[in-house]
C-alpha cells in the first residue's frame, strides 16, 4: 500500500486567507474536508506536502512508494480506481492541472507536468480553486458525502415532536437532539453529526450538514446548502454558506453565500451582504495578485480567516475578505478588504497586537477544553510577519 500525499499546488494562493492557517486539503467542503473525503475513499490515513511554516502542525510522511494527490481535488469512485491503477512515474492530469502521480522515495523536487508520463483524465472533477468555489460548489459535495458516509447506515429516529418533509433524506448520527424542528429535505439532504443539537423552533431548508458537536440554536433559520462544522453554534438566518469548525454566529443576523474559517466569532446582529444593490458582479480580494478581481458571481457575501471577530452589529459589503485573527468593531461598514491582524472598522485600522492576538487564541481554545500549542501559534507568528500589517492598505473595490 502506497503512503497518500495530499499537495498543495499554485491554487493554495488563490485560496488565502483560508489557506494561510491549514493545507487546502483541510478545507471543508460537504460535510467533510477534502482530506476526509480521501482517507474515506482510499480506507488509509492521507499526510500533506504544504508550505513549510505548516508541516510541523500538517506533517508529511513518505514511503518506499507514494502517490501524491491534489489537496484541491474531491475524489469519487471512477478518479479513486484511475489513481490506483497509475504505475511508477505516471501521472494522471486534466487539462493542466495535476491530478494525481506515483513516485518513489525520493519526492520530486517539480511537480510540473514534465517530470511524469501523462495520463489524461476527461470525465467532471469536483475541485476547489476560488474562495467562491465552497459555497458555489458545496451542494454537490453535500450530496456525495451524505450518500457516503450513510451508506448501509440506518438514520437515528426521528422525534415526534418535528415537523419533517421528505425523512427519507434526513440522517441524524448518534448522541444527536432534535426536537421541536422544522425540517424539509426536499432540495438537499440534511445531516446531523454525532453530539449535534437542533434546538426548538429551527427552520431547516435541506442541504444542511450540522457537522459533529455544532449546534442551531433557537429560532434559526437555515437555507442550503449550508455547512456548519464540528463544535460551531448559529442561530438567525444563514443560506448557502461554510462554517469550517469551532466558529460562532450565535445570535440574529444574516449570513449568506460565505466562507468562515476557524475559531471566528460573529456578534449579535452581525449582518452580511451578498448581493449589490445594482446586481453588478461581485469582486473579492485576490491576496496572490494584491488587487480585486472579478468573481463572475451576482451573489457572495464574506469570507473570513481564521481567529477573527466582529462586534455587535457590524454590517459587512459584498465581498467582503477579513484576514486573520483580525477584530472589527464600529458603526458603518467596514473595508471590502481588512487585512490579517487589523484591529478596527471603518473609522480605521490599526495593527493587532501579536501578544494580544495571541492571547485571545488561548483563551478561546481553553473554552473548548484545548490548548493553543506551539506549532500552532508558530503558524500564526508566521501569518502576522508575511502579511506585515504595517504597509496601508487603501484598495478600493
Amino acid at each position: 500500500m502506497p503512503k497518500f500525499i495530499l499537495f498543495d499546488d499554485a491554487r493554495w494562493q488563490q485560496l488565502l486567507p483560508l489557506t494561510f492557517t491549514r493545507p487546502v486539503a483541510e478545507i471543508r467542503l460537504g460535510i467533510l474536508t477534502i482530506a476526509q473525503k480521501w482517507e474515506q475513499m482510499l480506507g488509509a490515513r492521507a499526510s500533506y506536502l504544504t508550505q513549510p511554516y505548516l508541516a510541523e502542525q500538517y506533517p508529511l510522511m513518505r514511503g518506499e512508494i507514494n502517490c501524491l494527490i491534489n489537496g484541491g481535488v474531491c475524489p469519487d469512485a471512477a478518479l479513486v480506481k484511475r489513481i490506483m491503477n497509475l504505475k511508477m512515474g505516471e501521472a494522471l492530469v486534466q487539462g493542466d492541472v495535476l491530478i494525481a502521480a506515483f513516485v518513489g522515495d525520493k519526492l520530486p523536487e517539480t511537480l510540473e507536468l514534465s517530470a511524469f508520463e501523462v495520463d489524461s483524465y476527461t470525465d467532471e472533477v469536483l475541485q476547489v480553486q476560488h474562495l467562491w468555489d465552497i459555497f458555489a460548489l458545496n451542494g454537490e459535495a453535500l450530496e456525495r458525502d451524505f450518500a457516503l458516509l450513510t451508506k448501509g447506515r440506518r438514520s437515528k429516529p426521528i422525534s415526534a415532536t418535528n415537523r419533517v418533509i421528505c425523512p427519507e433524506r434526513i440522517f441524524i448520527d448518534d448522541g444527536a437532539r432534535v426536537e421541536c424542528a422544522t425540517l424539509n429535505a426536499t432540495d438537499g439532504p440534511i445531516y446531523i453529526g454525532s453530539e449535534a443539537e437542533v434546538m426548538e423552533g429551527c427552520l431547516v431548508r435541506g442541504g444542511l450538514a450540522l457537522c459533529e458537536h455544532a449546534t442551531l440554536k433557537m429560532g434559526a433559520k437555515i437555507y442550503g446548502p449550508t455547512t456548519i462544522g464540528p463544535h460551531c453554534k448559529v442561530g438567525g438566518e444563514v443560506s448557502n454558506s461554510v462554517l469550517l469548525g469551532y466558529s460562532n454566529k450565535a445570535h440574529d443576523g444574516f449570513l449568506g453565500n460565505s466562507v468562515l474559517g476557524e475559531w471566528c466569532n460573529l456578534g449579535a446582529d452581525t449582518n452580511t451582504s451578498n448581493l449589490k444593490n445594482n446586481y453588478a458582479e461581485v469582486k473579492l480580494w485576490n491576496y496572490a495578485r494584491q488587487r480585486f478581481e472579478k468573481t463572475g458571481r451576482q451573489f457572495c457575501g464574506l469570507i473570513m480567516g481564521d481567529h477573527s471577530k466582529c462586534g455587535i452589529n457590524t454590517m459587512f459589503n459584498t465581498g467582503t475578505v477579513v484576514g486573520v485573527a483580525a477584530n472589527i468593531f464600529g458603526s458603518g461598514y467596514p473595508r471590502n478588504f481588512i487585512p490579517s491582524f487589523a484591529w478596527g472598522g471603518p473609522a480605521g485600522i490599526e495593527v493587532h497586537s501579536l501578544g494580544m492576538a495571541l492571547g485571545t487564541a488561548a483563551q478561546v481554545f481553553a473554552r473548548r477544553g484545548l490548548t493553543l500549542d506551539a506549532p500552532m501559534r508558530s503558524i500564526l507568528e508566521h501569518v502576522f510577519d508575511a502579511e506585515n500589517p504595517d504597509k496601508t492598505y487603501t484598495p478600493q473595490a
